[in-house]
């Protein structure tokens, strides 16, 4: 025996402890005295010369026999070549045959699919092992059975239909012809209806070490001295190397020159017996890893043995490919491996390229790539892009190998058109096609069978073959039945489809006789027929029940049975048979037909069906029911009884008796209101009552609510908001489910006049809040609230009085001026309409008109309504104001201006007239304001000729526009669409109305879509797919209320319009005409919509054209669906308005769809559960499932078949056989009947898995298309669950995401037509397999595909604007292709770019002259460029009317085209705008606007005026304003605005044919103002005697903010002094202050007020200088600047010289005042005090002046009062009374020397001179 494995040799007796000594000394048995031994090839046993009896030395139970001598080999390393002998001794008895494993008896298997049949045997060698298959025995390898494996396993790769049969397995020992055959293995191959799935490769039989037997010989040791020996090398004599006698040949340092044929030639010296040679090749290679290892030398004789041993370590060998790769060919799905074995040290690194792709290697695997542990490439599944050259590359640190070979792929052969199974008549022809796809570099080869035997076609005369495989077979006699095979053999794969061929031939008829009854139940017998030369497969029965026509009822009964019982009949029906035989070759004739036999009549089986319960009242519910099923009736209905109760409560249930079977509907009335019942229908016939249905729940309506809500508490908020507070009612009495709550509010005595707000129901808070808003202010409203539920109100609470707050009043009413005078006038005026509270009193005030700073303001009490201004400028121009005052502050100002002397008076009538902006409601009139009757103009009225025919029609007020006394434009709104107009205007000052203006133009509104929708619209079904529809068109009225059905249950999703009149075949439109005032425009024609109910389907649309057809019909509807239609007209303008409310109809039912989404989601080997979906067309009300299953190799009359319910939706059958292939149907029931069905294959194994990706997706480019592409792909393995679908993702290129367009692509299919693509746009595409495990991973993304660019634009461009350029042209605008908005774009929406459908070339222009009987072909005009946004269209006609369209193109064709725009030609606007737009600052809310009138040239005929456009900076849609100034105006001044705010100012100038465009926009900014109040005051960190008070910021500021100003005081005096304190705080932040030194317990008043730097407000006056007296101190100030007002008055601070708080002093000192007197009273005595001045005018506080010098609040001692002065004054008084005395004494004594005066001058003395007299 030659060894090939690693192994030494020993000797080994006996067993037991012996062998155990033997293996602890280093021997290994490995597996070979154990029960593996058979399977080590590597132990032989074998038979020992002299012993021919002792021959086995295993046992039955694969023991070792006792005594033997067994040769171990141990692992000690890679010797070869070494030759030993072992030697086994038994003395046993020789043991047959025996079978210790057989496979199952019967099997089942998919062809395709592999099959390993394993049969174990045993017994006393030699044994030879056979396979039998129907007798013939099989040889070991042939290309059916890949090969019976060294341990006796038959293996088939691929089994076929033709390897069923019956195998036998046979041991026979050939020594002694013992033997032993298998029981018989029966093997079924089932087919899958389609080529074989792809099958991971797998190594079946792995290899084995193994030793073979070389040759054996006899030496007879003779005397060594007698021996010569003699070695040669390829023949010649080898002399060196040789020792031991001769008999060893050493060879040192081996080379490759040293390989070759040795011989040994061995003679016996000095005898004639010849010599004997043996010889052996000897092969020199390098090392190899495997050569490591211990190798041992063994000696031994029959003294004993010696032994040594050396290891050898190989380390470092350069890679060698050993076994590189072939050039391979591989089927197209089928695995395929390309080698690549190596050696080398280290282990070399296995590298697979495809050109410069790495498919795998140690870090790298792609999906289908494997590399396997020899190194060798696995690609599984092959696709045809496999196909190329493979490179495998070997690398170590010693160096680099590598082989390459290509790869074939061929596209796999297939029969796509099988052969069928056919019947012809004898002596007819008969043609059997075998369509097949394959590899066109492939050559086919047909084969066809007969029943197993190759039909030679060309021998016989009656067959012929084509080209294409199809078989013709003329002249059919009974010899050519059969089954045919067509066989179709390629190196691209095999394949084969079988068929049968039958020539009928009926036996004769069989005899039925009845023989009994039974109930439910009949007895059939019959004589057994003849059998027509065939035996009997099985025979039929057929029913007629009820005279209805023959239907079969068995269709699969025993050949050998002569009677049958039929069982599960209804009662109270009568039944006729009949029976037929069936054949190899066919079906025969029926027999005679049965006596009729009637079932007796029992109680309904089974409940009404369909029971429906819906209120109808509060108190009322409708129940509506089916029949039983007439299979469950049992016989003639009698009646209906109803049951029914309270819901959930224990109470008894109460009975309705129907006396009529045909009634199927009851009304229960006198229910209880929003109750649940339940409710419950049974059948009745003459035998008794059936069962009652399931119970239906239903509550009756719900009702109004019993009483109000509680708690009601009504409060004001502010003058316009009251607060509601309440608590919900008690639910018991709310009888239904609250919808809200509803909060009144009137007037006493409006009760009629109602405020109504509805609240949402709040189920969390006890207490119900609410606010009612848009009060009038300051108005006594009475409140209430009520409860709701869906059918009306509760009761109302009870009244509650609520006042809403006081607010600013009005404006006053009827201002007017009388006694006009040169420099005073009265001015006069009403109450407001609107005081909004208690009027306190009038504020009045006047100015020169534009100089704010002349403003004199007056304020009067409230009696007063009229007051004389006085202190007027002669002939001056006055704006005068006068507001309401309330104590909320001041109302709206009425304002007027007048000249002073001169009186007002009538105005004249507005002139320069002109129309533009004409759209179909509205027009723009522009005008130039008459004279003004020397006062402001309040109104203006707009009055108009309606349908224009003469000049004498009725002047109607279309229009009034109030206080705007500086309006230049207005616009007329509300007009009709498509009607005739002229205008004229009057103008109202406060003396009267004007004369009317001269009339404008006639002008004609443009159109409009309809304003009314059809009417009376009616839907009738007309088919399954079909209904009719009328309509009549008229005006919808606020009065006109639609006829209308409450569906009450919110559950419920259809509703059924019953009693309607019957119509058939269309659906019918039928409309009269519409009024002409509403049609605004032509009628072009109508518009049905259509979309099924409560889908999110697309709405569509039927177009009747013209006004002249007045219907139509919808077909193509879907079956039973629910439809809401409406219909509209339409205009050459577009779409009126649909009708309403939708009328709902629902169409015919019908069979349904087939049942969606079956789904396996539980495989057993005997049980499966399927779940499935209902159809997405059900076209009806499903009543029932129908389940039906059989083996796949089985016909359809072997299916089991089970019924379900509607409401099923799964299903479990167990009792299934494991391993096999079932199919499984479902289909859908409606009253219409059985539907289409769904059908499914199942694999009852539990070994399932997820599918295998499919191929890559190809895209042919012949069927790419401009919507959609074909898509192909080869499915991967199923993992041995059927795939149920495929699922389809796209991907917009270059950077889409992927999105799933198709979920259910069916699993027979491998190509899909993917649609809804966007034409000349690139995707690619991908596709997973779902089956009932789970998907499968996505496969390869296809190649980018890019589609067609077929189709024209979808959508037309919007266009923006049409305005007259010249007076023959005009200038059309869109919006830029690019999506750049034109220059006064805001909201347009141009055609995206996917509605293109490609690349956009240009635009198209139509244009036409418009005549009002006629209409004349367009003209158009081509733009070329696509990034265009205009066009000018030139050489138009003069006062013509031109409708306008646009389009855009590509390279196919054109789009559709835009809505119509009209224009009239004659009248062009200017063409540039204003020039030299200047602004200047003039105050605080002015700008001063100058500009120059545009060009000449680009007038285009006289300016009339120039519109002023102005709004704040970042602001524009927000705050944009509008003023219109006429000529020869060029400036204006732009009043009341916001303080310091940038302002953008645009001018346009416009003329009777519109507006030009308006200038760059200029920049201008207010001056500073007074700030507003500042946003918020809060207060924080309160203590007893201090409080942190902060602030928000202005609303407007107004300017930059300088500080802030806080004034607080109490609101009590304390200690009798109410001090006032004023504190400045500097800048704009911070914003808060610490207020301390407060008094404990007193409440304050505080008040901020913000500061800008510049402003209205005066300036600071003079520093103050002091002048002081004992008891008081006088100020003395200069005047400041009195800022944009007059100064009214002055007020004077101070404060402490060592406190940083000013206090108010003085209030109110006279405007014309420099000085003031201070009593020291008023202030602490012995404190130095700081005074300031501070003016004030209308604008508010000025600025403070500097502080005085402190000055001490001492009281100083009068002089008079000092001592020194007293005695001074004594001495004076004193010294004056002795001057008197003296000077008296001096006259008296002069008196006596006088002579006494003359008494004629006496009167003249005293008169000249008193002091005589004193």
């Amino acid at each position: 025996m030659a060894g090939t494995g690693p192994y030494g040799c020993a000797f080994c007796l006996g067993e037991g402890p012996e062998l155990r000594t033997a293996l602890s000394q280093g021997l290994q048995a490995f597996g070979c005295l154990s029960a593996e031994m058979k399977q080590q090839p590597e132990c032989s046993v074998l038979e020992v010369p002299g012993f021919p009896k002792w021959t086995s030395a295993l046992g039955p139970d694969g023991g070792i026999k006792s005594p033997y001598i067994v040769l171990l080999f141990s692992k000690a390393g890679g010797g070869r070549g070494v030759t030993q002998q072992v030697t086994v001794l038994s003395v046993t008895d020789d043991v047959p045959p025996y079978f210790k494993m057989e496979p199952v008896r019967t099997q089942v298997h998919l062809e395709g699919n592999r099959l390993v049949l394993t049969c174990m045997a045993e017994g006393s060698w030699p044994l030879e092992f056979k396979w039998i298959r129907n007798g013939t025995e099989l040889t070991r390898f042939s290309l059916e059975y890949s090969a019976i494996a060294l341990d006796n396993s038959l293996v088939i790769l691929s089994t076929v239909a033709s390897d069923a049969g019956r195998y036998y397995a046979q041991a026979v020992n050939d020594k002694n012809g013992e033997n032993k055959t298998s029981q018989p293995i029966t093997l079924s191959v089932d087919k899958l209806g389609g080529p074989a799935d792809p099958i991971a490769p797998k190594i079946l039989i792995p290899p084995r070490n193994i030793s073979v037997v070389v040759g054996t010989s006899g030496v007879i040791m003779e005397p060594l001295t007698k021996l010569s020996i003699i070695w040669r090398k390829n023949g010649a004599v080898v002399n060196s190397g040789l020792s031991h006698f001769d008999r060893r040949l050493t060879m040192v340092a081996p080379a490759v020159s040293d390989s070759g044929f040795y011989e040994c030639e061995a003679a016996l010296r000095s005898s004639s017996v010849p010599s004997v040679k043996a010889g052996a090749y000897l092969h020199i290679n390098g090392l190899l890893p495997d050569d490591t290892g211990m190798f041992q030398c063994f000696a031994r004789n029959l003294a004993g043995e010696v032994q040594t041993s050396i290891y050898i370590a190989v380390t470092s060998i350069a890679p060698n490919i050993t076994s590189g790769p072939t050039n391979s060919a591989v089927i197209d799905g089928l695995s395929v491996i390309l080698h690549c074995e190596t050696t080398g040290a280290p282990r070399p690194a296995i590298t697979w390229q495809k050109g410069e792709r790495i498919l795998a290697s140690g870090s790298v695997q792609l999906p289908r790539f494997t590399l396997l542990e020899s190194g060798s490439l696995l690609i599984s599944p092959s696709h045809m892009s496999d196909a190329g050259a493979y490179t495998c590359t070997a690398s170590n640190s010693r160096g680099i190998d590598e082989a390459s070979a290509r790869l074939v792929v061929w596209a796999r052969t297939r029969i796509t058109s099988p052969p069928q199974d056919q019947s012809v008549i004898k002596g007819t022809k008969a043609a059997m096609t075998c369509g097949v796809t394959h590899d066109p570099s492939v050559t086919i080869r047909y084969v066809w069978e007969k029943e197993g035997a190759v039909l030679n076609v060309g021998s016989t005369p009656r067959m012929r073959l084509d080209a294409d495989g199809t078989l013709h077979i003329s002249q059919t006699w009974s010899g050519d039945i059969g089954t045919y095979t067509c066989r179709v053999t390629s190196v691209g794969g095999n394949d084969s489809h079988s068929a049968h061929l039958r020539l009928p031939h009926a036996p004769e008829n069989p005899v039925a006789k009845l023989s009994m009854l039974e109930k439910r139940a009949i007895n059939l017998t019959w004589a057994e027929p003849f059998d027509g030369n065939s035996p009997l497969i099985r025979y039929i029965l057929e029913v007629s029940e009820n005279n209805a026509p023959w239907t079969m009822l068995l269709a699969n009964i025993d050949p050998e049975a002569t009677g049958v019982t039929v069982s599960g009949l209804i009662p109270a029906r009568s039944y006729q048979f009949r029976l037929c035989a069936v054949n190899d070759v066919g079906r025969g004739q029926f027999s005679k037909e049965t006596n009729r036999l009637s079932l007796p009549e029992e109680p309904p089986s089974a409940p009404p069906q369909t029971v429906i319960a819906s209120a109808r009242t509060n108190q009322s519910i409708m129940i509506q029911w089916q029949p039983p099923p007439e299979s469950h009736q049992n016989g003639p209905l009698q009646g209906y009884v109803i049951r029914y109760c309270l819901a959930g409560l224990p109470v008894g249930y109460q009975f309705r008796n129907i006396t009529n079977p045909d009634q199927t509907n009851l009304l229960l009335e006198d229910l209880i209101i929003w109750t649940s019942y339940e409710i419950e229908v049974a059948a009745y016939n003459g035998a008794g009552l059936g069962t009652f249905s399931h119970k239906v729940t239903e509550w009756t309506l719900q009702g109004v609510p019993t009483i109000p809500p509680g708690n009601v508490q009504a409060e004001s908020v502010n003058s316009t908001t009251v607060r509601m507070t309440w608590s919900a009612p008690s639910p018991q009495f709310i009888n239904g489910i609250n919808q809200g709550y509803k909060l009144l509010a009137w007037e006493p005595g409006k009760e009629e006049d109602v405020t109504m707000v509805t609240v949402r129901p709040n189920f969390q808070d006890n207490i119900h809040v609410g606010y009612i808003m848009g009060l009038k202010k300051f108005t006594e409203y009475f409140a209430s609230v009520l409860c709701f539920t869906t059918p009306g109100d509760g009761p109302r609470s009870v009244p509650l009085r609520v006042r809403t707050h006081e607010d600013t009043p009005g404006a006053v009413g009827h201002l007017s001026f009388t006694e006009i005078l040169d420099t005073s006038l009265k001015v006069s005026w009403r109450d407001p309409s609107e005081k909004n509270g208690i009027l306190t009193g009038y504020r009045i005030s006047w100015e020169e008109y534009n100089r704010t700073s002349t403003r004199v303001t007056r304020y009067l009490n409230n009696l007063t309504q009229e007051y004389r201004v006085t202190g007027l400028t002669a002939l001056t121009t006055y704006t005068i104001q006068v507001a309401g005052m309330t104590s909320k502050g001041q109302g709206l100002l009425s304002s007027s201006t007048i000249s002073s002397g001169v009186p007002p008076e009538i105005p004249g009538p507005p002139t320069n007239l002109a129309i533009s902006n004409i759209g179909p409601r509205s027009v723009t009139l522009q005008f130039k304001p008459g004279y003004d009757g020397k006062t402001s103009i309040s109104l203006w009225q707009v009055e108009a000729q309606i349908s224009v025919v003469g000049e004498n029609e009725e002047w109607v007020t279309v229009h009034q526009l109030v206080n705007e006394p500086d309006a230049r434009s207005l616009e007329v709104p509300d007009l009709n669409p498509y009607t005739f107009y002229r205008f004229r205007m009057r103008q109202m000052n406060i003396v009267g109305t004007s004369p009317p203006s001269q009339p404008s133009r006639k002008i004609q509104t443009l159109q409009a879509p309809p304003d009314v929708a059809p009417s009376n619209v009616t839907l009738r079904t007309a088919s399954e797919t079909s209904l009719w529809l009328r309509w009549v068109y008229s005006r919808v009225r606020a009065e006109d209320r639609p006829m209308y059905y409450v569906v009450p249950d919110r559950l419920e999703r259809e509703f059924t319009i019953e009693d309607l009149e019957e119509w058939t075949h269309s659906v019918l439109v039928r409309w009269s005409e519409i009024p002409e005032t509403d049609r605004n425009g032509l009628i072009l024609g109508y518009k049905v919509l259509y979309k099924e109910r409560d889908t999110d389907s697309a709405l569509q649309f039927w177009t009747v054209e013209g006004n002249t057809s007045h219907n139509t019909q919808l077909t193509g509807l879907g079956k039973y669906v629910l439809y809401q239609i409406q219909v509209l007209a339409f205009t050459r303008i577009g779409d009126g308005v649909p009708s309403t409310p939708p009328i709902l109809e629902r169409t015919l039912d019908d069979v349904p769809g087939p049942p969606m989404g079956i789904f396996f989601p539980e495989v057993r080997t005997s049980s499966v559960r399927l779940i499935w979906q209902p159809p997405t067309q059900p076209n009806g009300i499903i009543v029932a499932y129908q389940i039906t299953y059989r083996l796949n190799s089985t016909n359809s009359n072997t299916a089991v078949v089970e019924l379900l319910n509607p409401s099923a939706r799964e299903y479990t059958v167990s009792g299934l056989e494991p391993e096999l292939v079932y199919v499984f149907r479902v289909t859908a029931q409606t009253r219409k009947g059985w539907g289409e069905a769904s059908e499914a294959l199942v694999i009852t194994t539990e070994k399932r898995s997820r599918p295998q990706p499919t191929s890559r997706p190809i895209v042919p480019q012949e069927e790419v298309q401009a919507r959609s592409v074909l898509l192909s792909w080869e499915p991967g393995s199923d993992g041995l669950s059927p795939i149920r679908y495929y699922t389809i993702q796209s991907r917009e290129l270059p950077d889409g995401n992927w999105t799933v367009h198709s979920a259910s692509v069916s699993h027979e299919s491998n190509s899909y037509i993917v649609d809804r693509l966007k034409p000349f746009t690139s995707y690619q595409f991908r596709v997973k397999a779902t089956n009932d495990i789970g998907d499968s991973e996505y496969c390869d993304e296809s190649e980018a595909i890019t589609t067609l660019q077929d189709g024209i634009p979808d959508e037309a461009p919007t266009i923006l604007s049409v305005t007259p350029h010249t007076m023959t042209s005009v200038l059309l605008r869109w919006q830029a292709s690019d999506g750049i908005l034109s220059w006064d774009c805001g909201k347009c929406h141009p055609p995206p770019e996917e509605r293109i459908n490609g690349v956009l070339l240009g635009f198209r222009v139509r244009y036409r002259e418009l005549f009002y009987d006629r209409l004349h072909s367009f003209t158009i005009r081509t733009v070329s460029n696509p990034s265009a946004s205009w066009a000018e269209l030139t050489y138009l006609s003069k006062h013509k009317r031109y409708e306008i369209r646009l389009s855009v193109y590509n390279a196919v064709g054109e789009g559709p085209t835009s809505t119509p725009q009209e224009v009239f030609v004659g009248e062009a606007v200017p063409t540039a705008p204003p020039q030299n737009v200047a602004v200047q600052s003039a105050t605080a809310s002015q700008l001063d606007v100058t500009w120059d009138p545009p060009p000449l040239e680009a007038q285009n005929g006289d300016i009339q005026g120039y519109k002023v456009y102005f709004w704040e900076y970042q602001l524009r849609n927000e705050t944009e304003q509008q003023r219109t100034l006429f000529l020869p105006e060029c400036g204006a001044k732009l009043k009341n605005l916001t303080g310091y705010t940038t302002y953008m100012i645009s001018v346009a100038a416009f003329n009777a044919a519109g507006d030009g465009p308006r200038s760059l926009p200029t920049r201008g900014r207010t001056q500073q103002a007074a700030p507003s109040a500042p946003s918020f005051i809060r207060f924080g960190e309160l203590t007893t005697t201090s409080v942190n008070v902060s602030w928000g910021e202005p609303t407007q500021p107004n300017g930059m903010i300088e500080g802030y100003r806080l004034v607080y005081e109490p609101c009590t005096p304390v200690d009798g002094v109410s001090k006032i304190v004023t504190v400045d705080v500097k800048g704009s932040s911070p914003r808060w202050l610490k207020v301390k030194d407060l008094v404990d317990g007193v409440t304050y008043n505080f008040r901020i007020r913000a500061k800008t730097f510049i402003y209205g407000a005066p300036g600071p006056p003079g520093e103050p200088f002091v002048s002081r007296s004992s008891t008081a101190i006088t100020l003395h100030w200069a005047n400041g600047d009195p800022g944009r007002a007059p100064i009214t008055r002055y007020v004077i601070e101070a404060r402490p010289s060592d406190e940083g708080l000013w206090d108010i002093l003085i209030k109110n000192i006279p405007k014309e005042v420099t000085s003031y007197t201070l009593n020291m009273d008023m202030l602490k005595e012995g404190v130095s005090y700081d005074f300031r001045v501070i003016g004030v005018n209308d604008y508010g506080y000025g600025s403070p002046s500097a502080p005085s010098p402190s000055v001490s609040a001492q009281r100083l001692v009068p002089f008079y009062e000092e001592w020194w002065f007293l005695v001074v004054i004594a001495l004076v008084g004193l010294i004056f009374i002795l001057l008197l005395i003296f000077v008296l004494i001096i006259r008296g004594q002069s008196k006596k020397y006088t002579k006494k005066p003359d008494p004629g001058r006496q009167g003249s003395s005293i008169e000249g001179g008193g002091i005589v007299m004193l």
